[in-house]
């Protein structure tokens, strides 16, 4: 059953009591009940509970809206070159495809502000779970991990997104605070500050996977290995002591898979992939909740629909992420991930989500996050109301990262690097790796990574890690700097491995700099 969290009605004030001119004197002497802050409201352990609850409720903020026809989710994939709009309409998430955004983009302004309310509430439970007293010591162990494991995935997407970022770690207190107006913390402080998040976590003794929703060990480790990945590349650049440390990470979660593959493994078919009854179960680590009947349900649903008539669903499509003809060209002939309505894409589908004819597209759409019981069924018309998570962290990521770390740590792919990647080909019907060479298995590995994880807001990262872009004419990889974007045929410049600071943030607070370029 997955988490019910609601949205938390309650505005945690950092300041003194909020006091009218009006009423008589009395009143202004006694203590306003309804009047909450931190001090007054972290005192029983159902306020911690609330809190947490709080900050799994702001990381929604991911799906909200960014403007006409467009969400804060479609920043990630926006730039990356592999995906295209059907409409022109909105202008920010244009300029996001066409690498011509600046601080001004309200996708980029939302995205910043987002993860830093994450972080606020996460700061305020961090702060004052400790002092509640009396509370179960296994209950508060496990908010502070949950918390720990939310702050640092925060900072892990601000961190790349922007480098240098402000590193907030308490409860801002008003004006007076030093980090009212924070100034910009060196990227590589940032990233050890998210290893001690996250090996905070690690310890908190929470379940190996929770079909909750909630943090689990295997979202820990999972992350631990990603941000270890990517510290041994660019632009740390800390190498091999760095890829051995997400390789042997990784491949905790990967035994544990092993020895309990009916709890954490691959899904047999890509469909259990997006059906809403396996969230948080088996390959899906770590996800954004959904739950419609709480008022939150999926908002991505017609972004990925196609634009307008003739409708393929009861939910009207605006076409804002679909997939370029490139990029699908690009899969291996065989692969099932790109074969129609079985793998990641569907060319067709059947009349307003139900009944036949299938309706003949022309040409692919995203299928991966395609919720069946929103958007219909052959002879069952769909809810239009969908509880699919976004997925943040999968299995088959995991097993990817294990490949790669492990082959760029010893020097030379193991049986159990060629059996993770080997496990995602087989899935996808397609011949075993054997017989590689570093470089040739690295690159193979690199591969499934954009056919595998596509339109889940890997694909960035990994092109600003590597600094490599996956060129879909030659199958190889080319330089990031140079690399033309075949969807709106313009080429990625240095400027680019960083977005913008958002223009407000520059303009509020004067010890901000902008990152080069912008």
């Amino acid at each position: 059953m997955k988490i019910n969290i609601k949205s938390i009605a309650i505005l945690l004030l950092l300041g003194g009591a909020i006091m009218s001119n009006s009423g008589c004197k009395k009143f202004l002497e006694e203590k306003d009940p309804t009047n909450l802050s931190p001090q007054s409201f972290y005192t029983l352990p159902e306020h911690a509970e609330a809190g947490i609850a709080a900050v799994y409720s702001e990381i929604r903020f991911i799906g909200n809206g960014a403007g006409i026809f467009s969400n804060n989710w479609q920043m990630l994939d926006a730039p990356s070159g592999i995906q295209i709009t059907e409409t022109a309409q909105n202008s920010d998430l244009n300029n996001l495809y066409s690498l011509i955004y600046d601080g001004s983009n309200l996708h980029i302004n939302q995205t910043w502000n987002g993860w830093y309310k994450v972080i606020a509430q996460a700061n305020l439970v961090l702060d004052k779970v400790p002092g509640i007293n009396p509370m179960d010591a296994a209950q508060k162990k496990r908010i502070l991990g949950e918390a720990s494991f939310l702050r640092a995935w925060s900072y892990f997407y601000l961190v790349r997104l922007w480098g240098d970022v402000p590193l907030i770690l308490q409860p801002i207190s008003g004006p007076n605070d030093p980090n009212f107006s924070p100034s910009r913390t060196p990227q590589e402080q940032v990233y050890n500050q998210i290893v001690s998040d996250l090996t905070s976590a690690e310890a908190a003794g929470l379940p190996f996977m929770d079909a909750s929703g909630r943090v689990s060990t295997a979202a820990i480790k999972s992350e631990l290995a990603k941000v270890y990945l990517t510290m041994a590349g660019q632009p740390l650049n800390k190498g091999v002591a760095y890829y051995k440390l997400a390789a042997d990470k990784a491949k905790e979660v990967v035994d544990y898979s092993t020895s309990n593959p009916t709890t954490l493994g691959l899904f047999p078919t890509y469909a259990a992939l997006h059906d809403a009854k396996n969230d948080n179960k088996v390959e899906h680590i770590f996800g954004i909740q959904y739950n419609d009947a709480a008022g939150a349900g999926n908002p991505l649903q017609s972004i990925y629909l196609p634009l307008h008539q003739p409708l393929v669903s009861k939910i009207d499509g605006i076409g804002t992420s679909i997939p370029t003809p490139e990029f699908f060209a690009s899969y291996q002939t065989g692969d099932l991930r790109a074969k129609n309505r079985e793998g990641f894409f569907f060319t067709d589908y059947y009349t307003n989500g139900s009944s036949l004819p299938l309706v003949n597209r022309g040409k692919p759409y995203i299928f991966k996050h395609f919720d069946l019981i929103a958007n219909g069924t052959l002879g069952t018309e769909g809810t239009s109301r969908s509880d699919l998570n976004i997925p943040q962290i999968r299995y088959a990521d995991i097993l990817l990262v294990y490949a790669e770390a492990q082959n760029r740590a010893d020097g030379a792919p193991n049986a159990a690097a060629y059996a993770a990647v080997n496990a995602i080909r087989t899935r996808a019907q397609l011949p075993a790796l054997s017989g590689l060479a570093q470089t040739q298995f690295e690159v193979a590995v690199w591969r499934e990574r954009w056919h595998e994880l596509c339109y889940e807001g890997i694909t960035w990262f990994d092109m600003l890690r590597l600094r490599k872009a996956y060129n879909e004419s030659t199958n190889n990889f080319d330089e990031f700097v140079g690399h033309v974007n075949k969807s709106v045929n313009q080429a990625l410049q240095t400027k680019n491995l960083l977005f913008p600071i958002p223009t407000p943030e520059i303009k509020n607070n004067p010890k901000l700099t902008q990152n080069t370029g912008y």
